[in-house]
Order: structure tokens, then C-alpha cells, then sequence
């Protein structure tokens, strides 16, 4: 409680107090439209503020152009169906929970949780987008640059302490926040997983889309791909004992080896959603909360779904 203190304390120094944070949470000034919000137990006010607010739509599985020109569904209708069982099933035992996603820059946690999110009927926010309203900079590359690194994970941990407070949310986090424990604390109110993606498939990756918008990666010259995995490396060094703090580890190479892939570039997004729920559902199944009800109302449910 006093280390969450004592980091507001620094954030409303910084000119990003309570209303600032919640005024960039909420979307701007009267909180406008950002998603279905769903908050626990929410006052008289918040009430009205959400239902004031209309409803933005997660962006849709990936599509693609066929030969004929018309667009497809990215996935098959199989993997479609399966992600929507296995969220189902997670659905259960979430209980409301949040889900917070943890990785490197790059390991498409945004793209990942949209679909998640999509799926169990939750809201999704990006922490660093949240700390670029909040802030008033259009990217998290010029906050480092006007203010400090230090700055943005004040804000950065001012963000995950409003969303802790929620629930039904899916959080795509910053490459970084897993470095400062106060931001466990508040993740481990939900449920958090760690993306694990080999390091020269995120070198490949952010050097194709270039580093201008990851500030701790942006070099001055040299070659995109030798220069990104070198700071990757180095960056999986300082921080791989943090991401492995997470409740739920989702490796894209055991996912690639299960599916016959020599390439995890091969995986798609709903592949990564799907593993993912996976790994969520035995996770919460083995680690049941120690509540007598809670424990029979899910073994039941796991009884249902081994008969389906």
C-alpha cells in the first residue's frame, strides 16, 4: 500500500494525478466512448458514466485478400470454433478476472489480447497507449525523449494500479512493466501471461516495421536486424527472471513444434489466443482458490467439459 502511495505521490508531481489518470482511462474529458468497461461494484457515478458511454468494437480476426479479390477469415472455421469453446470454458474460471499479458516488445500482445478479448465479451486496453493519453505525447518514444524513462514507468505503474481495480479487462502491457514489483502487485489481482517468443523472430519482426516507435531499441545506424537483436538480447537478460513471474507461460516455439512449424512466423494470432486460453484453464484448474464452493462449482465444470 505504501510503495502504491508513494508512486501516485510521484505521478501527481509529474502532472498525471487521480483525475488525469481516470480522464485517460475513461477515454478524455466526461470519459468518453473506449469499450464496454466493466468495474466491480462501481458507484452511483461510474454507473452513469458507463452507461454514458457507447460501445467500440475490438477489431476482427485477421483477413486476407483471396485470388478471387474478396476477403476470407485468416483462420479456418475450425480454429474460429475452437477459440470460441476454449473461451467459453475460460470464461468460468476467470470469474471476472482480468488477464494481463507480460513479453518483449513486439510479441504482438495487443494483437493477441483484441482477439482474446473479443471472445470472452471483455474490454482490452494497452497500458502504454493509456499513458500516452494520460501524458498528452502521441507515442511512448517522445516521453522518453521530453521526460525520462523514469517518468513513463511512474505513469506506467499509476495506469496498471486504476485497471487493477477492474475487472473483465484484457491488458496488453508495456515490454517493460514486469521490471518493478509494485506493477505485480497489481497484476496478480488477475490472471497474467507471459508470451515467450524467440529472440530472432522479434529482431525479424521489429526490423522489418522499423524501431522509431521503441525508444530503448532506436539506434542512430547500423543494421535494423543486427542492432535489434543485440538490444533484445541484452533487454532478455535483465528481464527474464521478471517475465517468469507470470501465472501462465505460452512458449510460440512449443506451439510451432506441436503444429509441425520449423517457424513461428507461421502462427497466427488465434493460434497464440488459443494456446493461451489452454494454458490459462490448467493453470486455474491446478491452482483452484480456496474456496469450498468455488472448487466444486469448477470441478463440475471440468467434469461437463471431459464428456463433451
Amino acid at each position: 500500500m505504501e510503495a502504491g502511495v508513494g508512486l501516485a505521490l510521484q505521478s501527481r508531481a509529474a502532472g498525471f494525478g487521480s483525475d488525469r489518470r481516470r480522464s485517460a482511462l475513461y477515454g478524455g474529458e466526461g470519459w468518453p466512448r473506449i469499450g464496454s468497461l466493466r468495474v466491480a461494484e462501481p458507484a452511483a457515478a461510474a454507473k452513469a458514466a458507463l452507461r454514458a458511454r457507447g460501445s467500440k468494437p475490438v477489431a476482427p480476426l485477421r483477413a486476407k485478400k483471396s485470388s478471387g479479390g474478396h476477403e476470407t477469415l485468416y483462420n479456418s472455421v475450425d480454429e474460429a470454433l475452437l477459440l470460441k469453446r476454449k473461451s467459453e470454458e475460460v470464461l468460468f474460471y476467470l470469474n471476472g478476472r482480468c488477464i494481463y499479458l507480460v513479453g518483449m516488445m513486439g510479441s504482438g500482445k495487443s494483437t493477441v489480447g483484441k482477439i482474446m478479448s473479443e471472445v470472452l465479451g471483455y474490454s482490452f486496453f494497452d497500458s502504454d497507449k493509456l499513458v500516452e493519453q494520460a501524458v498528452g505525447m502521441p507515442s511512448v518514444a517522445q516521453i522518453f525523449k521530453v521526460h525520462s524513462e523514469a517518468f513513463f514507468r511512474d505513469n506506467e505503474s499509476s495506469v496498471l494500479g486504476d485497471l487493477s481495480s477492474m475487472r473483465r479487462l484484457v491488458v496488453a502491457t508495456g515490454g517493460g512493466a514486469v521490471i518493478r514489483p509494485v506493477n505485480w502487485k497489481y497484476m496478480k489481482k488477475g490472471l497474467s501471461v507471459w508470451l515467450d517468443v524467440p529472440l530472432d523472430a522479434l529482431a525479424r519482426r521489429i526490423a522489418k516495421v522499423g524501431t522509431a516507435s521503441r525508444p530503448l531499441l532506436d539506434q542512430p545506424s547500423g543494421d535494423p536486424y543486427t542492432m535489434a537483436f543485440s538490444k533484445l538480447s541484452m533487454l532478455a537478460e535483465q528481464r527474464g527472471d521478471a517475465y517468469a513471474n507470470a501465472d501462465v507461460r505460452v512458449s510460440l516455439e512449443e506451439i510451432a513444434s506441436k503444429q509441425g512449424h520449423d517457424d513461428v512466423s507461421k502462427l497466427t494470432p488465434t493460434d497464440i489466443a488459443i494456446e493461451s486460453f489452454h494454458k490459462i484453464e490448467n493453470f486455474v484448474i491446478e491452482h483452484t482458490v480456496n474456496d469450498p464452493v468455488g472448487d466444486s462449482q469448477a470441478g463440475s465444470h471440468a467434469e461437463r467439459i471431459q464428456t463433451l
